[in-house]
């Protein structure tokens, strides 16, 4: 039913018979002014970039990559960086599709959408093809390793449809994380899953992100009606419930790493950069607490990485 909504609402979006007028009026009586759009490949090209929310897709994309490599996936590593570059972009171009009118309504001119930099039904088919590849570039890895990913990106998606306002919003997070080192592993020639603490650990670093991100979108999504788990507990509990995740996250994987040592180096300092997280969001400044967050996340896989084999493989 998710799957067959996203599919609607994309095609709609790709119907030339959807007046650009139509849209420009919806953007008019939002933002009290109608963008200028497009102009030129190379601005709608930065446009969709910024839509994929790069930052994010990168880091996910580039920390199962590492991953992949130290468990020995070989030239195999390079199916997974791609299989999981598409599926970031697809679910972040149908999160900046979906959220569009939202976006609008609140004057969001850090989405490529809304500052004109690219057409909604761009970014919409754009979503569907990234979604299209992401399905033989996964099935490189084999049937197994491809039905978890795609099932993590479907729960990714299904958080962009409506999931996102529900009390069950952190639910396509710890599943969609939780189920990142078993696509890697997955592909392996034994093609084993990981042990399960491994996959506790990726799901808590997902949920704890989810709840420091809710904390800086909380002005905009109070307008917007976005009330998900952690938009209900408020901007500070919130704040407070995704850090203590990420920690206990960090506390497993430094726990799980046979290189004791610098894991738990790199554990400190992935706990110094959560309590600049508290300290930033206590302070008010919650863009500046979530990208802090986004290098926690990084430093907590880093720790994964540096456990390598022993981390991923089933022993």
């Amino acid at each position: 039913m998710l799957a067959r909504q996203w599919l609607a609402h994309q095609v709609a979006l790709s119907d030339p018979t959807v007046g650009r007028g139509a849209t420009a009026l919806r953007m008019t009586e939002a933002t009290g002014e109608v963008p200028t759009g497009g102009s030129g490949l190379g601005r709608q090209l930065v446009g969709l970039a910024l839509a994929t929310h790069l930052g994010p897709t990168l880091i996910v994309t580039g920390a199962t990559t590492a991953l992949a490599a130290a468990a020995g996936r070989g030239l195999g590593t390079m199916w997974v960086a791609f299989a999981v570059l598409a599926g970031q972009c697809s679910v972040g171009w149908s999160n900046d599709a979906i959220d569009a009118d939202r976006d609008r309504r609140v004057g969001r001119t850090s989405k490529p959408i809304v500052a004109g930099l690219v057409t909604e039904r761009t970014v919409a088919l754009a979503s569907v093809a990234a979604f299209v590849c992401c399905i033989p570039l996964s099935l490189a890895s084999g049937w197994r390793a491809a039905t978890v990913h795609m099932v993590a990106v479907m729960a990714a998606i299904a958080y962009n449809l409506g999931l996102k306002s529900t009390i069950l919003s952190p639910l396509p997070y710890a599943i969609s994380f939780g189920l990142l080192p078993a696509f890697v592993t997955l592909g392996l020639p034994e093609g084993g899953w990981p042990r399960p603490i491994v996959m506790v650990a990726t799901s808590l670093i997902g949920v704890g992100a989810h709840f420091i991100n809710a904390v800086a979108d909380a002005s905009d999504d109070a307008v917007t009606g976005i009330k998900g788990l952690p938009q209900r507990l408020g901007p500070r509990r919130a704040l407070e419930v995704g850090t203590i995740v990420l920690l206990v996250s960090t506390t497993i994987v430094a726990l799980l790493a046979p290189h004791r040592r610098p894991a738990l180096a790199a554990a400190l300092c992935v706990v110094a950069v959560d309590l600049g997280v508290v300290a930033s969001g206590a302070h008010g400044r919650h863009r500046l607490a979530w990208r802090l967050a986004l290098l926690g996340g990084v430093g907590c896989l880093a720790v994964f990485v540096i456990g390598g084999d022993a981390l991923v493989r089933v022993r």
